[in-house]
């Protein structure tokens, strides 16, 4: 017969075996804690080195720019046209007067017909005013001699009746010596009339014939223009030199308004930088300053002689005036890299730029050890800065190797070991 057994010594075994297990995990996350940090790795080949020194630091700051013609001539249409033939194309030499392109307008063809029609008039008019005012003028005269000789003919005539009346008045009658008397008042009031109108006349002859040629001069001006710009269809270049891209390509056929660019003439050898610098860096630039250009084939040596006072898009430009003979990189519009030497400072400790680095500002990095396996994290204390240096005022020393490169990804860790390949 069996006997039944009792379950709880099992169930004691079990918890106490769970409760070592419990104990043991405990146990040994105590002790993983208790270790020390575990020194992560970095390639060597990956991180950026500098050398901390001692000695001169010449700041600069730097900004991309342009090669631009100091002597460029820009061409404009002058009115509105159609491209009938492109004769010279960019890069072409040209002297004073040599065709460039021809353009055609109907409406300046016939605005200049129209203009020559009515100085033709005009013209006609001034002439015909002239015969009129002449004749006027001595048909007046005419009246007025004719009226001046009636006047002393009546004259004499009333003095005869007078004297024949004061020597006897039967032979007078005293009727007709009033008459003639009346007579001689109506021709003096008449000449006087007349000779009013002749001088009236005479003041006014010059003011017409004034007037009308003025109208005449005024059509001959507005000839001129339509010539001029009947002419300008025929777009000649206005001085020697090199013809520069434009901004929009033209073609035949297309069709330009007044005032569009049709070509630019630049002076070959004269050329200056256009530099773009950030407003944030450009308060200590001076004109005056040396400034050099990168062509990335050559470096020209400049001097800083315009500083735009506007700010454009986060930036001011500055104009570098270059030497007379530059190199065969030099071309006009060439984008280059210009920088400026804002300050020299003889002695001081500088390193390169760090990825992070402010000027001014305090920043943690990792200075390598003289061993070079391992690299320690310190704070340094930044001063003035440059382009790609930058002043170090506490927390390094000459000749301390640090890493320059980011090293954000390391934030957690106060040393990293420098793993070298090979």
């Amino acid at each position: 017969m069996d006997v039944a057994r009792d379950p709880r010594p099992r169930k004691r075994k079990r918890l106490v075996v769970a409760s070592a297990a419990v104990l043991g995990v405990v146990a040994v996350t105590v002790l993983i804690q208790g270790l020390p940090t575990a020194v992560p790795s970095v390639d060597f080949a990956l991180i950026w080195p500098d050398t901390v020194e001692r000695g001169p630091l010449v700041r600069q700051v730097r900004g991309p720019g342009t090669l631009v013609p100091e002597q460029a001539r820009l061409i404009t249409a002058v009115t509105n046209g159609r491209i009938e033939e492109i004769r010279l194309l960019a890069g072409a030499r040209v002297n004073p007067g040599d065709l460039i392109l021809r353009m055609t307008n109907p409406d300046v063809d016939m605005q200049l017909l129209e203009a020559q029609a009515r100085l033709s008039d005009a013209r006609s008019q001034l002439t015909q005013l002239k015969a009129t005012l002449q004749a006027t003028r001595l048909q007046l005269r005419g009246t007025v001699a004719q009226l001046e000789n009636q006047l002393a003919n009546a004259k004499r005539q009333h003095e005869a009746n007078r004297r024949l009346a004061e020597t006897d008045p039967d032979l007078v009658a005293r009727s007709e010596l009033e008459r003639t008397r009346d007579q001689v008042t109506e021709l003096e009031t008449r000449v006087g009339l007349e000779t009013e109108r002749l001088g009236i006349m005479d003041s006014t002859r010059e003011e017409q014939i004034w007037a009308q040629e003025d109208e005449v001069e005024r059509l001959q001006e507005l000839v001129a223009f339509n010539r001029e710009r009947l002419a300008s269809l025929d777009v000649r270049a206005p001085s020697g030199g090199v013809l520069a891209p434009v901004e929009t390509a033209l073609q035949q056929g297309m069709y330009v308004l007044s005032g569009q660019e049709l070509a630019r003439i630049v002076v070959p050898g004269r050329l200056k930088a256009e530099i773009r610098i950030p407003q944030t860096q450009a308060q200590e630039i001076l004109v005056g300053q040396r400034a050099s250009i990168d062509t990335r084939g050559d470096t020209i040596v400049g001097q800083v002689v315009r500083i735009d006072p506007a700010v454009r898009s986060g930036t001011i430009t500055i104009d570098v005036a270059l030497p007379a003979g530059l190199p065969a990189s030099a071309r006009p519009y060439l984008s280059v890299d210009g920088s400026v030497v804002i300050e020299r400072l003889d002695d001081v400790i500088h390193m390169g730029r760090p990825t992070h680095g402010r000027t001014n500002s305090s920043v943690s990095l990792f200075k390598i050890t003289p061993d070079g396996d391992y690299a320690d994290r310190v704070e340094v204390q930044l001063g003035t800065g440059s382009v790609n240096e930058i002043q170090v005022k506490e927390g390094l020393a000459p000749g301390d190797i640090v890493i320059l490169s980011d090293m954000s990804r390391w934030d957690g860790y106060d040393r990293v070991r420098l793993r070298r390949r090979g």
